[in-house]
């Protein structure tokens, strides 16, 4: 069985103080932890995850969604997630966190609304 593998790509339209990063791979028990490693100490005041390349989410990356995000609005930065795949939707739905969390159609529309 091949590796999870799990890949931020930075934008081109991020900024000093907006970062948006596109996800890339699976977002799941076998890459929640390097994905928390990475992004928990992020400065950027503003932190947007385009989700679109996201081809697997299960309940340890929602974990680790509400975890980064409950950490960044504990230290007063901004975090949105952008551009959420069907089956990442779902899941989103199920769990019960389409309410609690800032989601949006695109990185964009998540910026334009002060995400």
């Amino acid at each position: 069985m091949a590796l999870a593998n799990l890949e931020f790509e930075k934008q081109p339209e991020s900024t000093e103080s907006q970062l948006i990063l596109r996800l890339n791979g699976k977002l799941s028990l076998e890459t929640v932890s390097s994905f928390v490693t990475q992004l928990r100490p992020e400065p950027s005041p503003t932190l947007v995850l385009d989700m679109s390349g996201v081809t697997f989410l299960d309940s340890a990356g929602v974990g680790a969604l509400v975890q980064l995000f409950v950490h960044r609005k504990s230290a007063g930065k901004k975090f949105a997630l952008a551009a959420l795949t069907q089956q990442g939707a779902a899941v989103m739905q199920v769990a019960g966190l389409v309410k609690l969390l800032p989601i949006y159609q695109t990185a964009a529309e998540a910026l334009a609304t002060g995400a």
